[in-house]
């Protein structure tokens, strides 16, 4: 016996209204080094380097990008701006590691090479007078060996990235477009992948990125340092991004990578400063425990050649039980401020997973209690999908099949792979091989990361053995 966790990718948000008949232009991702060009229209050269000094471009990018680009909008107050000097910086790396070598601290490379941009355009804009105080710092740390948490301006916040956070989570910015500009800044997040969170249209996405950094720009007042009294009003949507932002770790939504482990680790670090900060907000302890809780699976969730080991299957001895003692004690204490908060509920269905020796052992009756409790605080028809398959669990698959068969034509979920998927397995259960199969070849044509895409053509191609296989 087992269940699939198709809650990996939940969204509790409200659903995006969507504006008909606008189209936005496509924002450019951030700067990707495996393409020959870069957004701000500067070619890099060709991939001529070496694959290891590539690899280490590429790494150093993926690490370092968010908090450079949170440092640059600290230093600049403009978004875009700062995005471009950062993929300057970028190209810089591109053209002098294959011919100086790869620096001792390539993430500090990167975050120097960027400061220094943002310096040389201040001096150029002669703001150096305005500024004075600010580069006289700038230029101090540009060449420390490595960026710190604590070389922020000494404010409410006190680290560069989640004050990156709470100035996209802006007032004047409406709630989509904050956690979308957010997912786009700390996340990479590329607007498709935004968009399949949203469950939206990319050209929607695109174009609330695009007026969220106008709407910015427009305002000076955008880019102050956040207040104590701030902090609470922008916690929603904080936790909103910091959540999506895990989620897009915990289950990436394309590509060749099963997860992103770099994505839940920062995630949970926003987590853990959001929740020292507001420690009486329940909500922000509650998703502090709900990260830690299943950030704590994630040694067990791959296998050595990075395919998707599922939940059945895994070794829960490997489990981080530091995470799990950490997740528990956030989830006690967001409990005895509000037990009621749909992140303090998501975390509690975590708990009962995290707390059980086994697959069979679980708490399956609890669990599609507490999914009834967030459909309705949350309602939303993927909280609905994963309370049928807990339903399934607890009282057969023939009920979890009729509230499945219930949300079948819900808009939200009409390019949703893990409905199909969640049909496929309830039909296989019930003896409906044909059917199933068909599902399960629905859901793969329509996942785009290719490890769950393999997984659902496995399910798909072969019942027996995929019968006994269940998601992590």
């Amino acid at each position: 016996m087992g269940w699939p966790d198709y809650a990996r990718r939940m969204s509790i948000l409200p659903r995006p209204g969507r504006r008909n008949g606008i189209e936005g232009p496509q924002e450019a991702a951030h700067a990707d080094p495996t393409r020959p060009g870069c957004s701000n229209g500067r070619m890099a050269p060709s991939p001529a380097a070496p694959p290891v000094v590539r690899a280490a471009i590429e790494a150093a990018w993926r690490q370092e990008s968010a908090r450079v680009v949170a440092v640059l909008v600290r230093m600049l107050r403009d978004v875009d701006l700062a995005e471009e000097l950062a993929q300057d910086a970028l190209v810089s790396a591109l053209e002098k590691w294959p011919r100086d070598g790869i620096p001792d601290n390539p993430g500090a490379w990167l975050m120097a090479a960027a400061k220094n941009r943002g310096i040389d355009h201040l001096r150029r804009g002669k703001l150096l007078q305005r500024k004075h105080e600010e580069l006289a710092y700038e230029l101090e740390s540009a060449h420390e060996d490595a960026p710190r948490p604590e070389d922020g301006a000494d404010d409410a916040v006190g680290d560069d990235l989640l004050r990156l956070v709470f100035i996209a989570c802006h007032p004047k910015l409406s709630r989509d477009a904050q956690v979308a500009l957010t997912l786009r800044l700390l996340g990479g997040l590329t607007t498709d992948e935004i968009a399949r969170a949203f469950l939206v249209p990319e050209a929607t996405i695109a174009q609330r990125i695009v007026r969220a950094k106008r709407t910015l720009g427009e305002s000076d007042a955008a880019f102050e340092e956040p207040r104590a009294v701030d902090l609470h009003a922008r916690l929603d949507p904080v936790l909103a991004v910091l959540y999506l932002v895990f989620n897009e770790g915990y289950a990436a939504t394309a590509g060749d990578d099963w997860i992103r482990p770099q994505l839940c680790a920062e995630a949970l670090r926003l987590g853990r400063l959001v929740a020292g900060l507001l420690p009486g907000e329940a909500e922000a302890h509650g998703l502090l425990a709900l990260m830690a809780l299943q950030a704590s699976r994630l040694p067990a969730r791959v296998d050595a050649d990075g395919a998707p080991v599922l939940l059945a299957d895994q070794d829960r001895t490997r489990w981080d039980r530091a995470l799990v003692a950490e997740g528990l004690a956030a989830l006690a204490r967001a409990t005895a401020l509000d037990p009621g908060g749909p992140y303090t509920l998501q975390a509690a269905i975590a708990a009962c997973h995290a707390q059980a020796p086994s697959t069979e052992a679980t708490d399956w009756a609890r669990i599609a209690t507490l999914y009834a409790s967030l459909a309705d605080v949350a309602p939303s028809p993927v909280v609905e999908l994963n309370r049928a398959v807990a339903v399934s669990m607890a009282e057969g698959p023939a009920a979890g099949l009729a509230i499945v068969e219930a949300i079948a034509d819900a808009p939200a979920l009409r390019q949703y792979h893990l409905l199909p998927a969640v049909r496929g397995d309830l039909l296989r259960k019930l003896g409906r091989e044909a059917e199933a199969r068909a599902e399960f070849e629905r859901a793969a044509g329509m996942a785009r990361n290719a490890r769950e895409r393999d997984l659902l053509l496995a399910r798909a191609g072969n019942g027996d053995v995929a019968a006994g296989r269940r998601s992590n």
